[in-house]
């Protein structure tokens, strides 16, 4: 459904993002990670056809994203990191608008206005000015204007951002409601967002793909060592000291205590035969084993060791941002089909 195939974006001698390919399949969510200014709004602003790449192609639903930019904007909804809205204007009326900007015929635009809203629980203030409405509500309506023309393609920008956690909570199983029905691409650099919502990830970093996995199956591939909680009762130099030799054994720190016992994590190189021989050297000193338990790594884990070579200049260095659009220009989202193409 999404295909990116070596797409590099160059501000002048700045480089935002370097050679990336990846692809999303129908009816996925997938969740493009990456810590600020580490290329995402670049390549969200490539694949809705808002910027040009510099090199490589992208295409959406099988059109060329530099050929066809129309094909693909009737395609996608778009809802940037600040949603596209009329602070003067009332919900449905702005929906209305936006339905009539994006060629929907005008017979249909009723029907589609009263879907999105229903979708996006957004009916209980329809009649409200949007520049009155919380920031929940706005992101509510930002993203009911992304899907009231029916796009194949959700393309989500920092979706989250700047909500309290109640509405976080909210907006993610929205968005968690459109699969299947959707293909999404969200971007953030919010690691809970791509946890709760998405079922692959991309992570990015200084502009460039560093993986994309399940976090399942990139856990399985960076463990490089065991990880183990031992829930011990014995005494605790004696218990360091007794684990500390074996030999696969890199580390040993007190984790917690717990009724009265101390939990101690083991780190070690992989053995498939380290939990039997800490049982046994723990039972055969004479100490009472509570419980063993093997720990993967985190998503947070694993974003922190794929991204953890950047230099403090390029944490620092956010991307070269375009102009700001006008308040008088329209406010459909740029890439969706905005006041181009044909009735459906």
């Amino acid at each position: 459904m999404i295909q990116v195939e070596g797409v590099t974006k160059r501000y002048g001698p700045k480089t935002a993002v370097s050679n990336i390919s990846f692809e999303v399949e129908r009816g996925e969510i997938v969740g493009f990670l990456g810590p600020n200014g580490a290329g995402k709004t670049t390549t969200m602003r490539i694949l809705t056809g808002f910027l040009p790449p510099t090199l490589g192609t992208a295409s959406v639903a099988g059109f060329d994203v530099g050929k066809s930019p129309i094909e693909v904007k009737r395609r996608i909804g778009y809802l940037p990191e600040s949603p596209p809205l009329y602070p003067e204007m009332e919900v449905e009326d702005y929906l209305r608008f936006v339905a009539a900007i994006k060629r929907i015929p005008k017979k249909e635009i009723p029907r589609r206005v009263d879907a999105v809203l229903e979708r996006t629980a957004t009916g209980a203030v329809r009649d409200l000015l949007v520049g009155k409405l919380s920031k929940g509500y706005r992101q509510r309506v930002g993203l009911a204007q992304a899907l009231i023309h029916g796009p194949e393609v959700l393309v989500l920008d920092e979706p989250t951002s700047g909500l309290d956690p109640k509405q976080i909570i909210e907006v993610r199983g929205l968005i968690r409601s459109l699969a299947g029905e959707h293909t999404i691409l969200l971007s953030t650099h919010i690691l809970p967002e791509v946890a709760g919502t998405c079922g692959r990830v991309i992570i990015i970093n200084e502009g460039r793909i560093e993986a994309s996995d399940t976090p399942e199956n990139l856990t399985a591939q960076l463990q490089g060592a065991n990880s183990l909680l031992l829930d011990i009762d014995g005494p605790s130099e004696a218990v360091r000291e007794r684990l500390e030799l074996d030999l696969a054994v890199r580390k040993v720190i007190e984790h917690e205590a717990r009724n009265g016992r101390t939990v101690w994590r083991v780190e070690a190189d992989k053995d498939e035969n380290l939990t039997r021989r800490l049982a046994e050297a723990v039972v055969t000193s004479g100490w009472g084993l509570y419980g063993m338990q093997s720990l993967g790594l985190s998503l947070e884990d694993i974003f922190l060791k794929l991204t953890s070579d950047e230099s403090a200049a390029a944490q620092a260095e956010e991307e070269v941002p375009e102009p700001e659009a006008a308040e008088s220009d329209p406010p459909a989202d740029e890439g969706s089909g905005s006041g181009e193409g044909e009735d459906e």
